[in-house]
């Protein structure tokens, strides 16, 4: 299986030291752009034609992102797409646009190239809904709006040729909500097939770890976040660990992926090797803030410690740094012999 390394949501240009309208030239045309339901609200005789016309760029710098990504090295072909590509897809007023036949023609036309040229060139494609879908609340009226946002990631998976078998795409949730594990289990029927065959879980940082997850083995694919059970527990997880052991058989024989990131550089700045946990909470760092993902990844010993896990999964970087942050793993992975 080929093995990689991606980054989420956003290209960043190399040089960020560019004037900012000179960055902004060169990112633009691989990310999305957006709008808030204020401004359409307050200008509702040209908020369809915002809509139109973000929907065309959006989709546009997505197939652009995934060029981009499809002519680097194999072991850096993958990427998560943003959330927003459709914007206010599900909020209720303006929902309505996104369900009108000119509407849907066109990005059943405009996503599918993007789908070709990502299975074509082998890229590994995502999403990440928010973390207001909340699939296991007790509410009955959040799970139905969680169950209405993941659909919309599973649709545009859809549009793109992916949810026809189990994990050729992947969105990931955290298991969000009092109800736990039985919560998640209580939606699954009552997901699309394409979002069965594409929804994963990965554990928590502050509510439902590992062990919760594990309670789904045999009902999805798990995603392993190292830093969300370092921020947890305080410990190292390694990949012999039978507890990932026991996620990588959720995937059914398809890669695995894990999630990768590190606490900000002003609270590790100055330790060489692995942090300790207790020590920085003895120091008076706060869970939340050792939570927060750092730019880059300046720790060679974590990169170490995620790149253990490469032989069996596929790593994720979450990173503010974005793809220049993720080329530090895979720098790291070059200079160890690990490609």
């Amino acid at each position: 299986m080929n093995k990689r390394i991606g980054f989420a949501c956003k290209y960043m240009h190399p040089d960020q030291n560019l004037k900012p309208k000179i960055l902004k030239e060169h990112e633009q045309p691989l990310n999305c752009r957006a709008t808030t339901v204020r401004w359409l609200n307050e200008h509702k005789s040209e908020a369809e034609d915002r809509l139109w016309e973000l929907m065309q760029h959006n989709i546009q710098s997505v197939y652009n992102l995934v060029e981009y990504v499809s002519k680097q090295p194999e072991a850096l072909r993958m990427v998560r797409i943003s959330s927003p590509v459709l914007p206010v897809a599900t909020e209720a007023t303006w929902k309505y646009f996104w369900s009108k036949p000119d509407v849907i023609d066109y990005c059943e036309k405009h996503f599918a190239p993007i789908g070709e040229l990502a299975r074509r060139e082998k890229v590994r494609l995502s999403m990440h809904p928010g973390q207001f879908t909340v699939l296991a609340s007790e509410s009955d009226d959040i799970v139905n709006r969680s169950i209405e946002e993941f659909e919309y990631h599973a649709t545009m998976a859809r549009y793109m040729g992916y949810g026809k078998s189990f994990q050729d795409f992947k969105i990931n949730v955290h298991i969000s909500g009092r109800k736990g594990p039985a919560g998640i289990q209580a939606v699954l029927p009552r997901l699309s097939q394409e979002a069965r065959n594409t929804i994963t879980i990965e554990n928590d940082e502050m509510s439902w770890g590992i062990e919760a997850s594990l309670e789904l083995c045999r009902d999805l694919a798990l995603v392993l976040d190292i830093h969300h059970h370092w921020v947890k527990t305080g410990e190292y997880i390694e990949p012999t660990d039978d507890r990932f052991l026991r996620i990588k058989d959720s995937w059914r024989g398809v890669r695995p992926v894990i999630h990768y990131s590190i606490s900000r550089e002003e609270y590790i700045k100055d330790i060489d090797g692995k942090p300790n946990f207790d020590k920085l909470l003895e120091q008076g760092y706060k869970k939340a803030k050792l939570r927060a993902h750092s730019d880059w990844y300046n720790n060679e010993t974590l990169n170490d410690w995620a790149l253990s896990f490469w032989q069996h999964a596929d790593i994720m970087c979450e990173s503010k740094a974005k793809n220049l942050a993720s080329k530090q793993v895979y720098d790291r992975a070059m200079s160890t012999s690990l490609i």
